[in-house]
């Protein structure tokens, strides 16, 4: 249920030109001012539920998005999304349903464009076109890459390979060690697809070896050479 329709400029919007409509034209820009709308979601609120028909695409002004499949009865987040992300588009695309369930992880303001919208601009704008496939094609590989290392990797790798995870997607706070974002344990188990206890376990030892340490439902990387290290993951 959405919360708070706000206004918002798309043509001052400096999250739209990180974006991918940063190619719109001038005009494209106009329409879509007209066309879009912006509401503010509160924590915890779907955006849409995994099995349903998509009926519009979401941008996210700012904020948070997990995406969660449900996996033998327990949920398993797939993908982690911020400000000038694009959620639901794959599902749109291919006329399909959701293969995921949206929730925002923090209070979020959410920019809705209708389907009909915005498949007149992707047939209209071969540059953003261009930019979903390479979407489309960046989140298979992402996916697969995903897949093989639930299978093979031990589930301490996988809880530290999460961490650095966050740190790419949501950076760093101001002290550059902090995670800029408020974080559950049951989160971080289901990003590595294992269970809350034996997250709550792997993090303490992590803890226990000065490699992170908690604030709150903030985490900090102590050390992130160690942290790579335990995530064995190396070029």
């Amino acid at each position: 249920m959405r919360q708070n329709q706000v206004n918002e400029d798309c043509l001052n919007c400096k999250t739209r030109i990180n974006s991918i409509f940063c190619e719109l034209k001038h005009e494209e820009v106009l329409e879509l001012n007209k066309q879009k709308f912006c509401s503010i979601y509160k924590k915890g609120q779907v955006l849409f539920n995994e099995g349903a028909y998509p009926h519009a695409l979401y941008i996210i002004n700012h904020g948070k998005v997990k995406l969660l499949v449900n996996m033998d009865g327990k949920e398993q987040i797939v993908r982690l999304a911020q400000d000038g992300d694009t959620i639901g588009y794959r599902a749109l695309l291919s006329k399909d349903k959701y293969s995921a369930t949206a929730v925002t992880m923090e209070e979020c303001k959410i920019c809705t464009i209708p389907a009909n919208f915005f498949f007149q601009i992707i047939e209209q704008n071969i540059k953003v076109a261009m930019s979903y496939t390479s979407l489309l094609a960046k989140e298979l590989k992402e996916a697969q890459t995903k897949m093989a290392e639930l299978a093979l990797k031990p589930v301490r790798e996988r809880i530290a390979e999460s961490l650095i995870v966050l740190k790419q997607t949501f950076g760093l706070d101001k002290d550059g060690q902090t995670i800029n974002v408020n974080i559950t344990r049951e989160e971080i188990a289901q990003l590595a697809g294992t269970a809350t206890e034996t997250s709550i376990r792997l993090l303490s030892e992590l803890k226990k070896s000065h490699i992170i340490d908690f604030d709150k439902k903030r985490i900090k990387i102590l050390d992130p050479k160690k942290l790579v290290v335990e995530a064995n993951l190396w070029d």
